[in-house]
């Protein structure tokens, strides 16, 4: 369920909860009088009582909503978070294979995926290629290093 699919879920709950309070009319028994055409049930719950319950599940289902949304929000927060800190890991593996004078940072893409970091592209030789693995693997986030760089030869 998408971020905006839940918010619209929990304004429609709680449209419907307030709706149903507004509504919340008791029956008053001790007004209706008796005619020999009517007929008055004792032990059966009021319209009243019905629209209470309605409204105690009304209730319940906007706390399970906002509850939802609450952790959609922290996911998406989480997701964002994540997705700067790949930015940020990306950059400074970059910065790195810039300050190496064999290697290439235009030569060589950087792709970084929760803290695993893929390169590919052209290395000079195999010592560069495996220099620029450790370079990667030195940056601070960095949780593997997936060397796919090919040797120029």
């Amino acid at each position: 369920m998408t971020h905006q699919s839940m918010t619209m879920t929990a304004v429609s709950v709680l449209i419907a909860a307030l709706a149903l309070a507004g509504c919340n009319k008791r029956d008053d028994v001790s007004s209706v009088r008796p005619s020999d055409n009517t007929a008055v049930v004792v032990g059966q719950p009021s319209a009243g009582d019905q629209v209470a319950k309605t409204a105690e599940d009304a209730k319940n289902a906007t706390k399970e909503a906002a509850n939802d949304m609450k952790d959609a929000t922290k996911s998406a927060a989480d997701q964002a978070s994540n997705k700067v800190s790949d930015a940020l890991i990306t950059t400074s593996v970059k910065a790195e294979l810039a300050k190496d004078s064999k290697l290439s940072a235009l030569a060589i893409s950087v792709d970084t995926d929760g803290g695993r970091v893929a390169l590919k592209g052209t290395a000079p030789d195999s010592e560069s290629k495996d220099r620029a693995t450790k370079l990667a693997a030195g940056v601070k986030g960095v949780v593997s290093v997936d060397n796919q760089l090919s040797v120029k030869g």
